[in-house]
């Protein structure tokens, strides 16, 4: 298991180097008390867009954050184009990583690949955009035909001061609580005094995520843009 978490804290590393941007996140929720750190890149070419984060929990499982790694998980995605015009675009995804149980037990998050269509809107100023995503989600051992609907936002406001971007996710996932759909969305709030430095807020909300109940996850965090 050691081997592992060294590996993928050396990927996070790798790709850090070249990762559009790099947060730190406090976690204040009720029993929360955690940091997680996220690396996350998104960059267009001439032929789609590739899209990975890789986050990363200090004290999820309850022994304190100066415990050190409690968590790893990460998604890569690539949606692909050919011609300009185009308005689907095709694009697949893997998801997956470990997590800590306490008392030295770590047990691996679900390996998950997905396949679908996404359509993207945007202003002129590209200051306002849009992503919608359907996709065919196979999780390894579990579910061999799920799905998932995802929408990404990013709006800029005052001149770029503020920016409000986040994510939201529904899915279909057998748990054994007994409840097979899943509702995931963590929208950010940023304040941005200068071009690479930002302050600001993330809340998760989620329903049927950790638990068969509706949960808010607040926190306060930081933000080094490359």
């Amino acid at each position: 298991m050691k081997k592992v978490l060294l590996a993928m804290a050396f990927v996070a590393f790798m790709f850090s180097v070249n990762a559009q941007n790099v947060q730190l996140h406090y976690d204040f929720g009720e029993g929360r008390k955690m940091l997680t750190s996220t690396v996350e890149m998104f960059r267009p070419d001439a032929y789609g867009s590739t899209f990975f984060f890789v986050d990363m929990d200090y004290g999820a499982d309850g022994t304190g954050i100066d415990n050190g790694l409690s968590l790893a998980y990460w998604e890569i995605a690539r949606a692909f184009k050919w011609n300009e015009t185009q308005k689907f675009m095709p694009r697949v995804e893997y998801n997956g990583g470990t997590m800590s149980v306490g008392g030295g037990v770590w047990i691996p998050i679900e390996n998950c690949w997905l396949a679908g269509l996404e359509r993207t809107w945007a202003s002129a100023d590209f200051s306002k955009i849009l992503t919608l995503q359907a996709n065919y989600k196979y999780i390894k051992d579990k579910e061999d035909a799920a799905f998932q609907l995802t929408a990404v936002w990013t709006v800029q406001m005052a001149e770029g001061k503020f920016t409000f971007t986040g994510f939201a996710d529904f899915w279909k996932e057998e748990m054994f609580w007994g409840t097979d759909y899943r509702f995931l969305t963590e929208p950010q709030l940023w304040y941005n005094p200068c071009k690479n430095f930002s302050l600001g807020t993330e809340i998760e909300l989620s329903n049927n995520f950790v638990g068969d109940e509706f949960a808010v996850k607040p926190t306060l965090a930081v933000k080094y843009t490359f």
